[in-house]
């Protein structure tokens, strides 16, 4: 007990005590004599109960999180001014009547990542005083009818449950301001609805009242597979109800959009393109809740691991990283080129292979996760657990292979009717039905009438403001105020039946009316053959933008050498194909006026989906520039050099960055944060343009990066092997002690960074790791959960369990050498990264605003 004897005799008088990751089983003694205090954080220990706690009858804040309690502790109840109470991340199945109605000033309750399925009555108790409550990641079916009686909650968290229904009484009332339901199979309202936000939900259900809702069964079915795979035919042909195929030349470009009805449901069809560089834009597409027909081409396909992996298990594990509950049906196509026990055999093949890799994932992810709870400190790890549970828990629903002969209608009616009894099935898609008040589909039909009209332009693009006047002018609709529109036109969008960016600042007042134009927008620079493109432009298209052969050719150069292309480059080749598909009259508003410096519709998309990086050569000082002033507006220089773009996907592997790094030392500070089952394609290209747009100084090639700040480089290197990947980062070793904290500021900028994106993909699993710094020792340290709230170690020596060497902990982990223990005042450490703004680490502050790239 020796934590108790400290706390005795230094502590004896505290009001706010924290004792997180001290391993605790039982409450210390000094803690509990101590009737002055007012706070108590347990957080991250190994409590099972909190016998004792009742004595401390002043308690204002106490945070039981991360413990392994599975009886709710009773004696809470007699903590009467309690206001704060944390009890997330525990085994907790059942809370008693009798608790929260001695509670009567508690403001602040988290119970996420429980087992909780009801909340007691007597929760209602606190009706006068509960403003944030958190029941998030439980296992709650019906909502709880108690909440509804909190008057003044304002902050409620209910996702990842099981709720069906939202009562509408929960928005009546003028206190919630803030309100979280992602993760349910919502109908009523849907899930669409409820990502709008609480005035949306709210419009939902006033709308209701008005009439009775109706029944809307509808399913985005998203085709994936290999090129030349069949998808564009089997698409086609079940749109058509008829075999139609589909001729080579004729395949996708990008992705496009149709829609059908079979019986009462109406089916989404996205059919993506089967080419890699058409695979950095599926991210964008590719959502949760939808049908994924993978079509795999029978006759193509080997039984071995190699055509296993090219037309199989890259798409299953892309789906397994971004997707991991969605429900997967296999389709072999080209059966009609194979014998009959030729299919057979590869479909068991196939669906043996994929069996395998289910049963390889949940292996590893048991395998990490003995890993932590077998670790000498597991409470450390608890938020990296708690992913891994949740990643274990996921269902990627793996049907049957339908084998398909492409020529034959009756293979054709026969898929229909597979896919038919599949989405029937609830269990397999529990939101394929959606209550909506009879106007959100009146909206809906009017948007297509626009859409089919003859003053309707192909591309479908139209003023958000002209579309609301054009329906405020149907009767049907003509009371409806523009609010109301604008919700459904939201809901439209999340969808997919129309594409409305208005978080992308030159596209907010766009509405896309036929989505599959926004593909073809895309696709003019994110696309197979580029090059070739590039060399088609005609000398007339040269001379309308003011360039030559000459350029054209250094065009081709630097776009293979660096693949960047200059701002005139981009309005050449844009124009070029818009003129080649008959939408010339759409350049400017796609491209921006020169004056806009490209920043029209397409780079905007770019841009905000990270796609490419604008890059500005900087031309000499301008010593007439206008002087910065904090707090006014500064004019900027209007001739700031021509802008380039930089491609990540079509960056080559070259040798500069390594020149310039200089080769590894063994001195270095060296982690690695690994990944599982994969680095998903296009990670790290996306990678790049974040890290780049916050360090205006790099060197960038297809798989290696080098960032400086202050004049500090840091190295990032790509290993993406089976069973191996990993992004290695590495800095210079600090010179002077002081130096550490900045040479770990900026390391932890960067991880924070991967991780961040990292979180775009739902079933892929990141770790950070140090290796041992003895040539040769295979041991890795696992880095603690970095939560921000406490130092990632407190002792000064590192001792590796393998070889037996100690090293100094700031060379393994962000740590400063002989840094005194912060006083009780002064505010804990915090590490995080805003999108493109300010990075504040601590006590070290680095500012980093979005910078364009200077020549230096």
């Amino acid at each position: 007990m020796e934590c108790g004897q400290r706390m005795g005799q230094e502590q004896d008088c505290l009001r706010e005590v924290t004792l997180s990751t001290q391993r605790l089983r039982v409450l210390p003694p000094a803690v509990l004599s101590n009737p002055a205090l007012e706070s108590l954080d347990l957080d991250r220990n190994k409590l099972r109960s909190i016998t004792g706690i009742s004595k401390l009858g002043n308690l204002k804040k106490l945070i039981i999180s991360k413990n392994e309690i599975v009886d709710f502790p009773t004696e809470i109840q007699s903590l009467i001014y309690l206001e704060k109470l944390e009890l997330n991340q525990n085994q907790i199945r059942v809370i008693p009547e009798g608790i929260f109605c001695h509670l009567p000033r508690l403001k602040h309750l988290r119970l996420n990542n429980n087992r909780l399925g009801a909340l007691p009555r007597d929760l209602a108790a606190c009706r006068g005083s509960l403003q944030y409550l958190n029941i998030s990641n439980n296992l709650f079916r019906t909502f709880p009818q108690p909440v509804l009686q909190l008057a003044n909650l304002q902050e409620l968290h209910v996702q990842n449950n099981a709720l069906r229904q939202l009562p509408r009484e929960l928005f009546q009332g003028q206190s919630l301001k803030m309100f979280k339901a992602n993760g349910n199979p919502l109908r009523e309202p849907p899930t669409e609805v409820c990502a709008g936000g609480i005035q949306q939900i709210l419009n939902y259900f006033n709308q209701l009242q008005h009439g009775s809702g109706q029944e809307d069964k509808r399913i985005k079915t998203m085709f994936l597979g290999a090129s030349l795979a069949g998808k564009s035919t089997i698409c086609k042909s079940l749109k058509q109800r008829q075999a139609k195929l589909v001729p080579k030349e004729e395949r996708t470009v990008g992705i496009e959009i149709s829609e059908f009805r079979i019986e009462d449901f109406t089916f989404l069809f996205w059919d993506f393109a089967g080419q890699l560089e058409y695979y950095m834009t599926h991210h964008v597409f590719i959502t949760p809740q939808a049908l994924v027909i993978l079509v795999i081409n029978l006759h193509m396909y080997q039984t071995n691991d190699d055509a296993f992996k090219d037309l199989v298990g890259f798409w299953i594990n892309n789906l397994f990283m971004r997707v991991p509950n969605s429900v997967v049906l296999p389709v072999g196509t080209h059966v009609d080129c194979c014998q009959k026990q030729e299919v057979e055999e590869k479909r068991s093949n196939i669906m043996a292979k994929i069996t395998a890799m289910l049963a390889e994932r949940k292996s590893n992810l048991t395998h990490f996760i003995n890993n932590l709870e077998d670790s000498e400190d597991p409470e450390v790890y608890v938020d990296q657990w708690e992913r891994l549970k949740e990643m274990e828990s996921c269902t990627l629903t793996i049907l049957d292979l339908v084998a398909v002969n492409c020529t034959d209608h009756r293979d054709i009616r026969k898929l229909e009717a597979t896919i038919l009894e599949h989405v029937k099935n609830e269990e397999l898609f529990p939101e394929v039905v959606r209550v909506l008040p009879p106007v959100y589909r009146e909206v809906e039909a009017a948007i297509v009438g626009i859409t089919q009209s003859e003053e309707m332009a192909d591309h479908g693009m139209m003023d958000l403001q002209y579309l609301l006047s054009e329906l405020s002018q149907r009767q049907h609709l003509a009371n409806l105020d523009r609010e109301l529109l604008q919700d459904i036109l939201r809901y439209l969008h999340r969808i997919g039946l129309l594409v409305w960016y208005e978080e992308i600042k030159h596209l907010e007042s766009t509405v896309f009316l036929q989505p599959t134009f926004l593909i073809t927008t895309f696709k003019l620079l994110v696309r197979d053959r580029l090059v070739q493109q590039l060399e088609s432009i005609s000398v007339d298209m040269l001379i309308a933008e003011r360039a030559t052969i000459r350029d054209r050719f250094n065009w081709v150069w630097a776009f293979k050498s660096k693949a960047m292309l200059c701002h005139q480059a981009v309005r050449a080749l844009v124009k070029y194909q818009l003129c080649s598909e008959g939408m010339q009259n759409i350049f400017e508003e796609i491209m921006g006026d020169k004056t806009h410096r490209g920043k029209g519709k397409l780079f905007s998309l770019l841009e905000h989906f990270e796609l490419c990086l604008e890059v500005r050569q900087a031309k000499a000082l301008n010593p007439q520039a206008s002087e910065f002033v904090p707090g006014k507006t500064w004019e900027r220089t209007q001739d700031q050099g021509e802008s380039w773009y930089l491609f990540p996907t079509y960056l080559n592997q070259t040798e500069e960055v390594a020149e310039v790094w200089g080769g590894d030392h063994c001195e270095d500070l060296h982690i690695r944060t690994y990944f599982s089952p994969e680095i998903p394609e296009g990670f790290f290209h996306r990678f790049l343009v974040k890290a780049c747009s916050f360090y205006s100084t790099h060197w960038v090639a297809k798989s290696t990066c080098l960032l400086v700040c202050n004049g500090k480089p840091l190295l990032i290197k790509e290993n993406n092997q089976r069973a191996y990947s990993y992004l290695e980062l590495r800095c210079r070793k600090p010179a002077r002690a002081t130096a550490f904290q900045f040479a770990w500021d900026f390391l932890m900028a960067v991880v924070f960074i991967i991780q961040k994106l990292s979180d775009e993909w739902p079933g892929l699993h990141m770790c950070v790791k140090t290796p041992c710094r003895t040539a040769g020792c295979p041991a890795e340290l696992i880095w603690p959960d970095m939560d921000g709230k406490a130092p990632m170690t407190k002792e000064d020596v590192k001792t590796c369990g393998t070889c037996g060497h100690r090293f100094a902990a700031e060379l393994l982990l962000p740590k400063v050498p002989g840094q005194p223990e912060a006083s009780p005042t002064q505010p804990p450490v915090h590490y995080y990264v805003t999108s493109y703004g300010t990075t504040t680490f601590g006590p070290s502050s680095i500012h980093v605003t979005r910078q364009n790239i200077t020549s230096e």
